[in-house]
Order: C-alpha cells, then sequence, then structure tokens
C-alpha cells in the first residue's frame, strides 16, 4: 500500500490543474499570523482598555455582558478606529510584519506557501481556497511571477476570469483584512453569499481538493458546501496534525476522504511537492530530445527525398519505447491490483511515449498519404502484445500505448482535416496469437481496449464517478500537444471529441453488418451541446452523392455520402440510447 502522501504526490501529478487546495488558519499561524477570531478578541480588549476596564479572562463574555450580543469584527473597528485610514493602519499591525519581525522571519510567507506557490507555477494547482485573510499567499506567488486572481466578494466574483483561463485563482471566502466586511462570528460563518455559495460548489464539484490548515470546527458554510455535492469526481485528500476534531472527523466519514497525518503544514506541502517533482523528473524526456525529433520530423515530412529518414527516425523512437516496456515495472502477473498500482503503470507508458505522442501529432497534422506508411508499421508493432497471459488488466493494458499513438496522430488529423490518413490508421490490422486478424479501431480505443470494458479504470484515483475514464484521462494526456497558443480549452474539447466520434462512426462503419447498431463510447456521450456542433460540422463535411464532400470521400464513416449520413442518423440514436446526459 502507498503512504497517504505518494498517494496524493501521483494524484497531483496525473491530473494537472484538476486539485484545488483549501487552506484554513493552521497554515498561516506557523508564520505568526493571528486568526480572524483572536483579532476580534483583541480588539474587545481595547475597547476594555478605552473604557478602563478588565475584560478577562473571557473577554467575548465581557462584551455580550456590555453590548448585548457577540463580538463583531467590523462593530469593534469602528469603535477604536474612526477613519478608514487609522482602520488601515491598525490591519496592517496584524497582518504586515514590521522591520524587526521581518529580520526574525516572522508574518513572512512559510514552506507551506512556498511548496503551493511552485505547484502553482508548474501548473499542478489552479484554484486556493483560503479562510485566511492575510496575503501571505498571494506574496509567495508574485514572488515567483504568478498574479492570481483574488476574489474576496461577491462583486469579485460577479467579474472574474473563469477559473479555467486564470493561471491561479484564491478564493477568500472570509474576506481580505483590508476590507472591513471579513467574516469573523459564529453568525457570520453559519452563511455565505449566493454568489460565495455557488463559486464554491462549481470548485467542489469540478475539482479534487486538498485540506491543509483547517480544523472545520467553526466554519458552518464552509462545511456545508463541501457536504452539499452530490459527486465526487475527484479524491479529497486531509492533512491533520493527530487525530481530526469532531466536526472535521464528521466531513471525512461523511465524503470518504483520505486523512494524511503529518507533522505540520510546512512538511506536509514541502513533501508533496517534492514527490510530485520527482515524478515528472523520472518520467519526462528530456526537452531538447523531444524537440529535436519533432524537428527532424517535421523536415523529413517536407519532401519525398527524405522517405528513407522519416522511416527510420520513427521506428527508432518506437524501440526506445519497447525497451522501456520490457522491465519489471510492466510485469503482467505483478499484484497487487489497486487504483494507486494502476496508476503509476498508466502513468510510466504515458511518459515512455511522451516523445512518440509529439511527433505523432505533428505527423498527422502535416503528413499526406505518401508520408503515413511508417506511422502504419508504428501502429501494428505498439497493439501486439509481448504477453498474452498475466493478470487481464495488465494484459490489454499493454496495448495502451498505441491508444496513445493513435490519438496524438488522430488529433493532429482532425484539426488538419485529412480524414484519409486518420481512416488508414484505423485500418491496420494487427496480428493475434490463435485469435483472427483485426484492425485497430477494434483493439485500441478506451472502449476496445479492455476486456473487461471501458468503465475499468474507475479504479484510478478520482475516475470512480465517470462514465468514460479512460478518455478522460486521455483528454487530460493529449491537451498539452496543442498547446495554449494555437487552442483554447474550449477548442481542444471540439477537436478532443470530434476524434472520438469519428472513431466512433468508422467503428460503427466496419461492424455495419452485424443486426445491432453500436459505436464506440468517449466523452462525447454527456458533452450534448459540443456533440450537436461536431454533428452539424460533419454533415455539412459529408456532402451529398452528387457532391460528395472530404468526409464522404475519405471513406471514413461510409463508403457514399448517403451511407454517411445513415451512419450518423443511427449514432445519433445511439447516443440518446445512453442516457449520459
Amino acid at each position: 500500500m502507498l503512504d497517504p502522501i505518494n498517494s496524493l504526490a501521483f494524484s497531483l501529478h496525473s491530473n494537472k490543474g484538476v486539485y484545488a487546495v483549501l487552506l484554513g488558519s493552521g497554515v498561516s499561524r506557523a508564520a505568526g499570523i493571528p486568526t480572524g477570531w483572536e483579532i476580534t478578541l483583541e480588539l474587545v480588549r481595547k475597547v476594555a482598555s478605552l473604557q478602563a476596564e478588565n475584560c478577562e479572562p473571557n473577554p467575548a463574555a465581557w462584551y455580550v455582558g456590555k453590548a448585548g450580543k457577540q463580538p463583531d469584527y467590523s462593530d469593534l473597528l469602528d469603535l477604536v478606529a474612526k477613519t478608514p485610514a487609522e482602520r488601515q493602519q491598525l490591519l496592517r499591525s496584524y497582518w504586515e510584519p514590521t522591520e524587526e519581525e521581518r529580520e526574525e522571519g516572522a508574518k513572512q510567507p512559510t514552506k507551506a506557501h512556498h511548496a503551493i506557490a511552485g505547484l502553482v507555477r508548474d501548473g499542478y494547482i489552479r484554484v486556493i481556497i483560503t479562510t485566511n485573510f492575510d496575503k501571505l499567499m498571494e506574496r509567495a506567488l508574485q514572488e515567483i511571477g504568478v498574479q492570481p486572481a483574488i476574489l474576496s466578494t461577491v462583486d469579485h466574483i460577479a467579474g472574474a476570469v473563469p477559473l479555467v483561463h486564470a493561471p491561479c485563482t484564491i478564493i477568500k471566502v472570509h474576506g481580505d483584512y483590508l476590507d472591513t466586511r471579513m467574516l469573523n462570528t459564529p453568525q457570520e460563518l453559519a452563511t455565505y453569499p449566493d454568489g460565495i455559495d455557488r463559486l464554491l460548489d462549481r470548485v467542489f464539484d469540478e475539482y479534487g481538493l486538498i485540506v491543509c490548515g483547517w480544523s472545520a470546527d467553526w466554519d458552518v458554510a464552509l462545511r456545508a458546501a463541501i457536504e452539499r455535492q452530490p459527486a465526487r469526481r475527484y479524491s479529497t485528500y486531509w492533512a491533520s496534525r493527530g487525530a481530526p476534531g469532531v466536526a472535521a472527523a464528521d466531513l471525512i466519514a461523511r465524503r470518504a476522504i483520505q486523512v494524511v497525518p503529518i507533522k505540520d503544514a510546512d512538511s506536509f506541502m514541502v513533501a508533496a511537492a517534492e514527490q510530485v517533482q520527482a515524478l515528472a523528473d523520472f518520467e519526462r524526456p528530456h526537452p531538447l530530445s523531444t524537440a529535436a525529433a519533432v524537428s527532424s520530423l517535421k523536415r523529413y515530412l517536407s519532401e519525398p527525398k527524405y522517405a528513407i529518414q522519416l522511416h527510420d527516425l520513427v521506428h527508432a523512437e518506437v524501440d526506445k519505447v519497447l525497451e522501456v516496456f520490457v522491465g519489471a515495472a510492466f510485469d503482467t502477473n505483478a499484484r497487487p491490483l489497486e487504483g494507486p498500482d494502476v496508476e503509476r503503470r498508466v502513468k510510466s507508458y504515458e511518459a515512455a511515449c511522451e516523445t512518440l505522442m509529439r511527433m505523432a501529432y505533428n505527423a498527422g497534422y502535416w503528413s499526406s498519404e505518401e508520408h503515413v506508411q511508417p506511422w502504419l508499421e508504428v501502429m501494428a508493432r505498439l497493439a501486439e502484445k509481448p504477453a498474452e497471459n498475466g493478470i487481464e488488466l495488465w494484459v490489454d493494458l499493454q496495448r495502451y500505448p498505441a491508444t496513445l499513438v493513435l490519438y496524438a496522430f488522430g488529433l493532429g488529423a482532425v484539426v488538419a482535416r485529412r480524414y484519409t490518413t486518420l481512416r488508414a490508421l484505423l485500418e491496420v490490422k494487427v496480428f493475434r496469437q490463435y485469435r483472427p486478424v483485426a484492425p485497430i479501431v477494434e483493439l485500441v480505443p478506451p472502449w476496445a481496449l479492455f476486456q473487461m470494458g471501458g468503465q475499468v479504470l474507475r479504479v484510478l484515483p478520482g475516475m470512480d464517478n465517470r462514465r468514460a475514464p479512460l478518455n478522460d484521462r486521455l483528454a487530460f494526456v493529449m491537451r498539452p500537444l496543442l498547446g495554449t497558443a494555437s487552442a483554447s480549452e474550449e477548442q481542444f474539447g471540439v477537436h478532443f471529441d470530434t476524434l472520438e466520434v469519428l472513431i466512433a462512426l468508422h467503428y460503427a462503419s466496419v461492424q455495419a453488418a452485424k443486426d445491432r447498431y453500436w459505436a464506440l463510447l468517449g466523452r462525447y456521450g454527456y458533452r450534448r451541446e459540443i456533440l450537436d456542433q461536431i454533428l452539424r460540422d460533419l454533415r455539412a463535411a459529408v456532402g451529398t452523392d452528387t457532391q460528395p464532400g472530404p468526409i464522404a470521400t475519405s471513406g471514413l464513416i461510409g463508403s457514399t455520402a448517403e451511407a454517411c449520413e445513415k451512419n450518423l442518423n443511427s449514432f445519433v440514436e445511439f447516443v440518446r440510447s445512453l442516457n449520459w446526459y
């Protein structure tokens, strides 16, 4: 079994940008920053001092006796500092260091803040939720050149850049110390404004969560926001010093949260960041070697005279990849068989194929029919299983490198609308021991890859509720191939789903003689708006029998325009029958 922090590191590394961090006062207190309630009580003491009274040993009770209500941060601040300038100066003393404190290292970003900032810089974390009023997290990010979007009021949320488009967003659910609308008292922490609740609902539904330094004791509204999410797309990890308190334990039990025992926030976040970096360093090919391979590929594609060099370049890279899979790390009889074990192997395949995938994407984009032959040979090599015996999942997973190359090449072909080369790749024949020869489309796409079905990879962390877990994972893996400059998230989604629809339609076309219509499943099954757009575009590209378009002439989804149209109509009915919406 993996140590919980190892599991967390694997999850962060394999799901880049998918996890949010929830930081409580325990992270900032290590820097000598007081909590909001501690400051409220300190303001009570100042009020008592102004009235020449002693409020100890219970300042809150003293204030209730005087004012008839619980201490309120805004009310108290108004009593001791009348003008905005006076309030700001008073508040700065609690959160900003004096020269002496700065020399002592007090009220400065901690190791935990710096570790999180590093994960943000590298793209692993994009959303930070905090109950803290201070600016330590912002400062740690700014020190490494990341300017986060700060959401501390409903007004900020209304005009904010969508989370997916911002490099980093900090959601300060209780406010900022320079804004007197901070939430402190039990009554204030019982509910949030609708805008904040809606934002939290999105985050807790769409992101995994790492909790650090938060006790959950006082923050009723924040607890409720976590509790009310019905689905758990990704795991939640809760860093805890000692046994969690009653409120935290109840939340952990309700949400099946994984507890990570820690010594302190600093050592925990530093260890997590170091392990993520170790995974990245171990698995990533040298960027210069990848860049050189892609550059050579493009040069060899530029003229027919480089046909031999192109063939040798592609096969040499495949030789390197296949050599990696010979070791014990890919033993088909290995046990145990749990989520982290599966994730580790899947990621090892992906890492070994990184250069080959980048080459395949560029080949799919630039290759005309005379250039595609080396890739047809490559697909046949990668789709063969070196071992036919062992644990079924491990045996089936041996074709995963072929899946990666098919999707990478296919994405390039879809972007460049090279439907004929995509068809050629899908129709590559694979020879199998004791079984009939079969085309790639029947063996390599996610829902054809596993004998146990396309949902077998629900064992991966964060994938337990996914309808198409491997398809979703492939989308994460393929996203960097297009880059942010050439494709937005929305454009990438259309390209990726178009590829999966074309694969599904081609599969259906080669199975047309069978009694029951069936197409390979993909994440298009629950992305209806995008799917409708894709189908409209495909119908336009089919054309008519008298004027066939590029889809019809390619033979990718049917031999004639009429056959293509029939396939599309059957596909629409098939998707409706899934009931995935």
